[in-house]
């Protein structure tokens, strides 16, 4: 009697198990893409051209305030091997976003440090001034419209800047205070995108964890702010697909997290996996920029430790996150490659929202 008792128990657990499997995000395959040679770190910009070979600089804090010390260009081939080391002229060692001008072709690079927007040879690295910022505004990404405009984010001024298609004056396109932040990592604006239609800009809030959504209005101004989303952790580089969907680098998740037009989070990809025995991280390591090229998508692990920037005038307070510890560790700085792909999550819900 007992055994048949018994049996049966065991049957209802088996099948209990069985009728409610666990659901999980399919995080992908994270690979390493490229190496930065030996000695080099932070690597932060990402762009590719038409022959698919990738641009990548750094943001190298450790070189910073180094009498003659350049910012650094690393150009890849599609399949991750080193073409080219380019010394950016005129330029600090703390460089970070990157892009070809869509109409003149041209290579526009964000200096940081010189508070400047460099046109950059990617070959020779020679450099002119594009446009320049008193002070330090603490420009982060750049886009473009359709005019062929470029907009600068300022994570210090809590801006977003608009520069004419050949450089000049840069005049403030959107300033609000919630594109600042006392969070930590301590940057407000920051990555930054239209979607297709171009009627809105979304930007990245790094240290308030936050996606702004921003009107674009039929004269080409700005539209009143508003939060889009929350509790996106360190959100860092954004863009956007065919699809209208954002594809966000949450730098203190060690994630992808992609969020549809409606808002609703529909992929989570990547993770970090520890250190290899070199000291390369595996996977996603404060990832901050992202682009798509063919199907795949491209991802700098900036494996910065926040440390760095602490006042040693205020030892009670510490940018020190989870993260920062691994960070220090570090001894190759990599490049990450997964398949730009939006797993399917099963749901039996019908939601009018995503439709």
């Amino acid at each position: 009697m007992w055994t048949v008792i018994r049996a049966l128990l065991l049957a209802v657990l088996v099948l209990g198990t069985l009728e409610a499997p666990a659901l999980a995000w399919d995080r992908g395959e994270v690979r390493t893409f490229a190496a930065l040679p030996k000695g080099e770190a932070h690597p932060e910009g990402i762009t590719v051209d038409r022959a698919g070979n990738v641009y990548v600089t750094t943001f190298d804090a450790g070189r910073a305030g180094v009498a003659g010390e350049v910012g650094h260009l690393f150009v890849y081939d599609r399949h991750g091997r080193l073409l080219r080391k380019v010394l950016v002229q005129n330029s600090s060692p703390l460089l970070l976003d990157l892009a070809f001008h869509p109409q003149t072709g041209k290579l526009l690079v964000l200096d940081f440090g010189g508070a400047q927007v460099l046109t950059v040879d990617p070959v020779s690295g020679h450099s002119q001034v594009f446009t320049s910022f008193t002070g330090q505004p603490g420009l982060n990404v750049l886009t473009f419209d359709g005019s062929g405009n470029v907009y600068v984010s300022a994570s210090f001024a809590g801006a977003v800047y608009k520069i004419g298609p050949n450089g000049g004056a840069a005049a403030v396109w959107v300033q609000t205070p919630l594109l600042t932040t006392t969070g930590v990592p301590g940057f407000g604006a920051n990555g930054l995108a239209f979607n297709k239609a171009r009627t809105h800009m979304f930007v990245a809030n790094t240290g308030n964890d936050t996606i702004i959504k921003i009107p674009v209005l039929a004269n080409g101004n700005a539209g009143t702010p508003a939060v889009f989303v929350n509790s996106v952790n360190g959100a860092d580089g954004l863009i956007i697909d065919d699809d209208d969907n954002l594809w966000i680098a949450a730098n203190q998740a060690d994630e992808i997290v992609v969020i549809n037009p409606q808002g609703r989070v529909i992929a989570r990809l990547g993770d970090f996996d520890g250190l290899d025995r070199h000291g390369a991280p595996r996977g996603l390591l404060f990832p901050a920029s992202l682009v798509f090229s063919g199907d795949h998508l491209y991802v700098t692990n900036l494996a910065i430790d926040l440390r760095i920037f602490d006042d040693p005038a205020q030892p009670t307070l510490t940018n020190a996150t989870g993260d920062s510890p691994w960070a220090a560790d570090v001894k190759i700085h990599t490049i990450s490659k997964l398949r730009a792909r939006i797993p399917r999550v099963d749901d039996d819900r019908d939601d009018k929202d995503d439709k």
